[in-house]
């Protein structure tokens, strides 16, 4: 499908992948299937995706949160762009 909105990652965002990169060799991977994945159906239209609208989060802060496995990324929608805030592993306490 053709992807329909542009994928943009703020610099907190790079500054956060740099460093778990270190540690995580498979990043790259799940980050480009994010990507694939958030320029064809951001808010989730089809239902095929883990991704939840978060309540109480302002504009500009991740108002979205797609999961893959122990990972999640956060991200806003503003027209055709969407833009990337945090990208980062579950605890591992969470669900205890």
């Amino acid at each position: 499908m053709k992807p329909l909105f542009t994928v943009i990652g703020t610099p907190h965002y790079e500054r956060l992948v740099k460093k778990l990169l270190r540690a995580h060799r498979d990043l790259p991977a799940l980050q480009g299937r994010a990507s694939e994945i958030l320029s064809v159906d951001p808010y989730n239209v089809s239902r095929e995706h883990h991704i939840k609208k978060l309540e109480g989060v302002a504009a500009g802060e991740g108002q979205f949160r797609l999961t893959m496995g122990r990972w999640r990324f956060r991200y806003d929608i503003f027209g055709q762009e969407v833009w990337l805030f945090y990208c980062g592993l579950r605890r591992e306490e969470t669900y205890r």
